[in-house]
């Protein structure tokens, strides 16, 4: 009896034992060990010493976390990207969500931006790629012959607006990502009304980003691109402002800053200068946004031929049909111009 007895309690505390330790593994494994809901980032080269840190102030109990990732080899097969942390998730859904990759996208945004150098800094600024790497994708020699692009045109493929990458996507995904989005924008109703004003894609976005940087009133758009259309119609120079800022610019370099476009401006030697070459300059000279792309498709019908920026309603512009009437809003022009001590 005495035998049995022991081995009855033997088994009773083997059983216990047994049980506390299943009962504190499952904890590991199952308990909920995240404290808090938020985002982590965890670059594409990573050591898992480098993730625990990130992790670590997410984690309630940083060891078994570190436990179960060495289970399940998650420390030899780190993903990058941006991860969704959910409070109360167990280490086990966590493991397995950042064993798998399953990342959430980040909204990228951009707008605007007048050059190659600047497109690709506001773009390392909200995924993991760096600028460098950016550009250097985006113009890469190949890239462009294979698409018929080249430097001075490759911008006008970025439309401006938000999209959705995984963070750590790569520079040379994030630029053909823009190809698919250029083709989606340009669907059949855009390409038919461009057509229809004899201009090509890239025609219309080199005539869309002179009205942009025209006005900012995106509802004094269409009739801007209805003024610059009549003069391309008639065989008239361009003549816009924006393209001689453009010149002074590539001259004299970006951080130039020109508030008045002066008489001696207007003789600059540059392709861009639309006062001496007619027609429209070889590329487009910033980035238009859509409501400017689609004022140049849906131009406002008129018989204006000249434009002069209004001192009445600041912002806007006084529009006219003969040079008269012009010189009548230029003179008024110059002299508030003036007054507000702005000589360039």
């Amino acid at each position: 009896m005495k035998i049995k007895k022991i081995l009855l309690v033997v088994v009773l505390l083997v059983a216990i034992v047994g049980a506390s330790i299943g009962y504190s593994y499952y904890n590991k494994i199952y308990k909920g060990n995240i404290v808090e809901n938020g985002f982590v980032y965890i670059p594409s080269n990573a050591t898992f010493d480098e993730t625990l840190v990130l992790l670590s102030p997410f984690l309630k109990d940083t060891n078994s976390f570190k436990w179960v990732a060495e289970q399940k080899n998650y420390n030899n097969k780190i993903k990058g990207g941006k991860y969704q942390l959910t409070k109360g998730m167990s280490n086990n859904l966590l493991v397995n969500q950042l064993r798998s990759g399953n990342q959430v996208p980040v909204k990228v945004s951009f707008n605007n931006q007048d050059t190659l150098e600047k497109l690709s800094a506001r773009i390392a600024e909200q995924l993991e790629v760096d600028a460098e790497s950016i550009l250097q994708a985006i113009t890469d020699p190949n890239f462009l012959k294979e698409h018929n692009l080249t430097k001075g045109n490759v911008l006008g493929i970025f439309v401006p607006n938000s999209y959705e990458f995984f963070w750590n996507t790569s520079a040379e995904k994030f630029r053909d990502r823009f190809l698919k989005e250029f083709d989606i924008f340009w669907n059949e109703n855009r390409t038919a009304k461009a057509k229809k004003l004899n201009l090509t894609k890239h025609e219309v976005i080199t005539l869309a980003s002179i009205v942009q940087k025209e006005t900012a009133q995106a509802s004094e758009r269409p009739l801007v691109a209805g003024l610059y259309l009549n003069r391309i119609r008639d065989g008239w120079p361009l003549g816009a402002d924006p393209t001689i800022i453009y010149a002074l610019k590539q001259k004299y370099g970006q951080d130039e800053v020109y508030r008045r476009v002066l008489t001696k401006d207007l003789k600059i030697d540059s392709p861009y200068n639309t006062y001496l070459h007619r027609g429209l300059p070889p590329t487009l000279i910033s980035m238009p946004d859509i409501s400017s792309i689609d004022a140049v498709l849906n131009d406002k019908r008129h018989d204006y031929y000249y434009m002069c920026a209004s001192v009445t309603k600041l912002g806007y512009h006084e529009f006219a049909k003969t040079l008269e009437q012009h010189n009548v809003n230029a003179n008024k022009y110059h002299r508030w111009i003036s007054k507000q001590g702005i000589k360039r």
